[in-house]
Parts: C-alpha cells; sequence; structure tokens
C-alpha cells in the first residue's frame, strides 16, 4: 500500500483538502511516503499542523487553487464547487486508493440507517469465531490507521458513508446496501444525487464480486455487474428472507435469540440477516453466529437503555436523524410514554412520521427546535384529523424536552430521545446530543 502510495506522489505537489481526522491521517501516510514534492493542507479552519514543511491555506477562499496541484486528497463532506471532471488537477481520496490496494479483502457497508450496527456486528461476530478481521471507515477509523494490522487474509470490514464513495471509481470486493431513505439534501440537494452518491458502493464492481441489496433498493441489471444476494422482511422472493425472528438464507433457517441479545427491535433483526448472510458465505457456523451475537454490545445512542429514574425507563437514540428511525424506536419499545423529537432542519419530508404519531398510542409527543417546530405546524396546518393533538408539547431545547418529560411521563413507562433530525447547528453532532440527554436524565436533583 505504502509503495503505490509512493509511486502516486512522487514528483507531484499534493494538496489535502479538509483536515479533520483523515486529514491528518493522509498527511501522515504521505510524510511517511516521502515522495512528494510538496504537500499542502486546505481547510476552511486556521491550522497549525506539526510538520513545518507542509504549507496551509485556510479561510473562505481554500477551495479557490485546486488546479495549481497535481494530486488532491478530498477529505468526506467537502463539497466542491464543480464537478471533478472539471478540474485539470487529478482528485482522489483515502477511500479509493485503500480499495484500489485491498479492494479483494473488503467487506464495504453503507446504508441511510443501521451501517454502525452492521459493521461492528459482523467484525465482532468474525473475531469471536477466530477470524482476522479489522474494523474500519465511517466508524471514526481512517483506513490509512490500520495499514500495519492488514495481513494477506485479513478480512477489512468498512462502514462507508455516502461522502465517502461520492467520487470513488473503485468498489469492494462485497458490498452491502443496507437501505436509502431521504437524507442529506442540504449536501446533493436531490434524492437522486444522493442515491447515486450510495449506489457507487456496487457501480465498480466485477462479475465475481458479491453484492447484498435489501430488495426495494435492488439495482437494476444494467447498472451492477456482481452477483446479487437480497435481503427483505416482506417479499418471499428474497434471497434472504426475515420472518419475525427467524432468518432463512439458502437451504437453512436460523432463530435469533431476540431474550437474549441487547439490539432491540425488527430493525436490527434486518441487520443480523445482513450479517447473518455474510457469515453463512463465509464458512461461519450457526451456534459460533449465535454464541457472537450473545455479547456483542450495540454503539451508544443506538435506542441504547441509559437508565431509569422515577420508574421512567429512558432510551437514547440520538443516531435517529429521519422519521423512519423515530418510527422504529416507537415500535421497538415497550409501553413508550414521551418520545422527545426535533434538531436542525434540512427540509426532508415528515410526512409518514407524522401518520404514524397519528395512529401511534404514545401519550406525549414533546417536540423541540426547528424541525420540531415544522412538525408542529405542518400537524395544525395540513392534518386537521391528527389524533388526540393535545398530546403535542413544543419546547425550544433539549434541556426543556426533558425538563417535560420528567413531568409528563406516566410512571412505568419510557421515555425515548428520537430525534428524527440532525444535531448540527445545536451540537456538536449525535454523539453529544446523546450525551447531553444522558446527562440531564440521570445527574438532575
Amino acid at each position: 500500500m505504502l509503495e503505490s502510495l509512493r509511486t502516486m506522489a512522487a514528483g507531484r505537489k499534493v494538496l489535502i483538502l479538509g483536515f479533520g481526522r483523515e486529514g491528518r491521517s493522509t498527511l501522515r501516510r504521505l510524510v511517511q511516503a516521502g515522495t512528494c514534492a510538496s504537500i499542502t493542507i486546505a481547510d476552511q479552519a486556521e491550522l497549525s499542523p506539526d510538520e513545518p514543511s507542509v504549507s496551509i491555506l485556510s479561510g473562505p477562499s481554500y477551495m479557490d487553487t485546486l488546479d495549481d496541484y497535481d494530486l488532491v486528497f478530498k477529505s468526506p463532506g467537502i463539497v466542491l464547487p464543480k464537478d471533478p471532471s472539471e478540474y485539470r488537477c487529478r482528485i482522489t481520496s483515502q477511500t479509493e486508493v485503500f480499495f484500489a490496494a485491498y479492494r479483494e479483502q473488503i467487506i464495504g457497508i453503507t446504508g441511510t440507517k443501521g451501517k454502525s450496527t452492521v459493521t461492528t456486528l459482523l467484525c465482532h461476530i468474525l473475531k469471536e469465531n477466530g477470524r482476522d478481521a479489522v474494523l474500519a471507515g465511517n466508524i471514526g477509523i481512517p483506513v490509512f490507521d490500520i495499514l500495519e494490522e492488514i495481513h494477506d487474509k485479513t478480512l477489512i470490514i468498512c462502514e462507508l458513508s455516502c461522502h465517502q464513495l461520492e467520487y470513488i471509481h473503485v468498489s469492494p470486493h462485497v458490498a452491502v446496501l443496507l437501505n436509502i431513505h431521504e437524507e442529506h439534501l442540504d449536501h446533493y440537494g436531490s434524492m437522486k444525487n444522493y442515491i447515486h452518491a450510495k449506489q457507487q458502493i456496487y457501480l465498480h464492481q466485477e462479475p465475481h464480486d458479491l453484492l447484498l441489496c435489501e430488495l426495494s433498493s435492488l439495482p437494476s441489471a444494467n447498472y451492477c455487474r456482481s452477483r446479487i444476494y437480497t435481503v427483505s422482511d416482506r417479499f418471499s422472493t428474497a434471497d434472504v428472507l426475515l420472518s419475525g425472528t427467524r432468518i432463512r438464507f439458502e437451504s437453512g433457517e436460523f432463530q435469533i435469540p431476540a431474550r437474549e441479545i441487547r439490539l432491540l427491535g425488527h430493525h436490527n433483526h434486518i441487520d443480523i440477516a445482513f450479517d447473518y448472510a455474510i457469515c453463512h458465505m463465509l464458512g461461519l457456523t450457526d451456534e459460533g453466529f449465535e454464541a457472537a451475537l450473545k455479547t456483542y454490545k450495540p454503539l451508544p445512542h443506538r435506542l441504547s437503555f441509559i437508565g431509569e429514574r422515577d420508574r421512567i425507563r429512558y432510551y437514547d437514540d440520538s443516531i435517529s436523524t429521519i422519521g423512519d428511525t423515530t418510527i422504529q424506536a416507537l415500535k421497538s419499545v415497550p409501553d413508550v410514554g414521551s418520545v422527545l423529537i426535533g434538531g436542525m432542519d434540512r427540509g426532508i419530508e415528515y410526512d409518514d412520521l407524522i401518520s404514524w404519531l397519528s395512529r401511534d398510542p404514545v401519550p406525549h409527543i414533546i417536540l423541540m427546535s426547528a424541525t420540531g417546530k415544522r412538525i408542529y405546524q405542518e400537524i395544525q396546518e395540513k392534518y386537521p384529523d391528527f389524533h388526540a393533538p393535545e398530546r403535542l408539547l413544543l419546547v425550544d431545547t433539549l434541556q426543556e424536552a426533558v425538563a417535560a418529560a420528567r413531568r409528563l411521563t406516566p410512571s412505568g413507562s419510557a421515555c425515548i430521545l428520537s430525534p428524527a433530525a440532525a444535531s448540527y447547528g445545536i451540537f456538536r453532532n449525535f454523539e453529544e446530543r446523546g450525551d447531553v440527554f444522558r446527562d440531564l436524565v440521570l445527574n438532575y436533583g
């Protein structure tokens, strides 16, 4: 891998576009390669890198001179002013360079929701069954940081965001497309552009590659050359079928031990079905899969039980940024007495969520921040038949929402933070939002 990086960068003026976690990782490997003619870092924020030989571009015009460089490593989430084909420079990324070197060993996982659970669960099960597996990608581990852990037989389990996939020209040997919901429209402008970014996970696959895909996201045969395995909880024609808590794949069936695992809800059972199919194809036994499944600890902020106060059970689902995840949370937790919804408004539709809330028996719906206000207004203006609108309470902040939940949630029931909205502009990220919720719940009084 380092040798190919040396060859790629040899004698070239290299720009690292964006200097977050991945940008710092790229700088470290380029310095280690030692063949660049020069290295420049461009970021909107003011920077102070440790490398004295590195040049800095910062401020609003940090992307104005991309064509002054030969090679640009773009970090995820950076929005280019023009299409990459309109630049004279070569625009690439960590993900693309890494995939070119290791694609045959990579199981790449993407989807609007569930990808972190599927990725970490798969890596856990493989390791518990003695397989050489390593975790990387959007989970918070830049792929350039794991080079020393990779051997000839290592399975690389890689979570992939739409931003990491957006401009790549290499797809992993095993691609997993969990689902596609309306998301990131503030970045992509349309669902068509967002879907195309997700499709990069399989668009460059070869006939010997594999794609596991939720049936409703099934690609046209014209756009996928690999072997496709479909996954569904509704259609019996799927290759991998989840029926209740039973998974059918090829000639066998597997019963999810739902009462003995920490993953709550039907949506998590679908995630398990994807991992079961992969593990089955890799030769793991059902016994080995089940034993590892029972020891898996879910990631924080994903419908996690955080504790009980005053006979109210509190659940943190701060990862929820779309309506469907809030619906799944309400389906999964028994005896919900209140749900906290709202955050940054990115313009996505909430019709399905509003319709579900009208039917759901939850007695208190606490709406907060910009999306909470918009949902409240839409119910008033467009849903005159919304059931029991007196259940709605509009507040400004998460702190006010938690205070209201403590006051209103019936004793013996559950309170769920499942915002159906992004956290940006209010919190640094969904993790901070979940941590603040936990502190407000457990550390008052």
